[in-house]
């Protein structure tokens, strides 16, 4: 049944929430933040491991965030999943540095165009076992259908999210991650459309993440996807600086579904 996924966004080795679509290299003083933590990473990836809410994706939104994540990691040794940057280069690496799963997307998709190659090398470094790794997928939506977005989300590839493409990557993985970065951080309200065709192409666990801002959230996605989709909620949540759901609100939302 549908589950609140928890995140530890990062972000200049701070935790952050960020509307995700301003996130760039090339024009930085576009970047919106709505909120930066006080508190370590460590803290939360505690705070998540005291509550037992597995699959939490700690996700480093660019350069300076590797030993922020390492604390994350060594907070929930083997609880947690790491994402950003990851590639054929590091994903053992972070593995043997405590993380359950890599979470993989840009370097799948060299010069936008999706690489076998490399998720095959990818996942001979981890000893060819696909539960070790997870492939996100996240998107931007053009007309009625959605892309998937790399390099912090701005750069739109020609990879279509379809069942086509879905079933292409399902033997490889063991779950996906899939950001609506049109609504990410945003607060307005999940993707109605997409959380209800993820649920009919994806035969494995998906995490959908983007525009969650209540409780009631996490019943709309349950229902459009027939339990079969799994929810983060970011900026609205009260240990992120929001007011729309709270945190113990998303732990008893789990037990219920257990």
């Amino acid at each position: 049944m549908t589950k609140f996924r928890p995140c530890i966004d990062l972000h200049a080795g701070s935790v952050k929430q960020i509307v995700g679509g301003t996130l760039s290299t090339s024009t930085p003083s576009n970047l919106k933040t709505n909120w930066t933590s006080e508190h370590p990473s460590a803290y939360y990836a505690a705070l998540y491991k005291e509550h037992g809410l597995a699959g939490a994706h700690v996700i480093m939104l660019g350069p300076g965030n590797d030993a922020a994540a390492q604390e994350a990691l060594e907070a929930w040794r083997g609880g947690m999943q790491v994402g950003g940057g990851i590639n054929e280069g590091n994903a053992r690496e972070w593995i043997e540095r405590g993380a359950e799963r890599v979470i993989i997307t840009s370097y799948l998709f060299p010069n936008s165009i999706f690489s076998m190659d490399r998720l095959r090398a990818v996942l001979s470094t981890l000893d060819n076992d696909k539960n070790k790794l997870v492939i996100d997928l996240s998107c931007r939506r053009k007309g009625d259908k959605w892309f998937v977005a790399t390099n912090k989300w701005q750069t739109i590839t020609d990879f279509e999210l379809n069942q086509e493409s879905i079933q292409l990557l399902e033997p490889h993985c063991s779950e996906f991650l899939i950001h609506a970065a049109d609504v990410e951080g945003l607060q307005r309200g999940i993707d109605h459309e997409l959380v209800t065709r993820l649920a009919e192409w994806c035969s494995i666990p998906v995490t959908y993440a983007g525009g969650g801002r209540s409780i009631a959230d996490l019943e709309l996605v349950k229902e459009l996807s027939n339990g079969k989709v799994d929810l983060t909620i970011g900026s609205a949540l009260d240990v992120f600086g929001g007011s729309g759901v709270r945190f113990e609100e998303c732990v008893a939302w789990n037990r219920k579904q257990t």
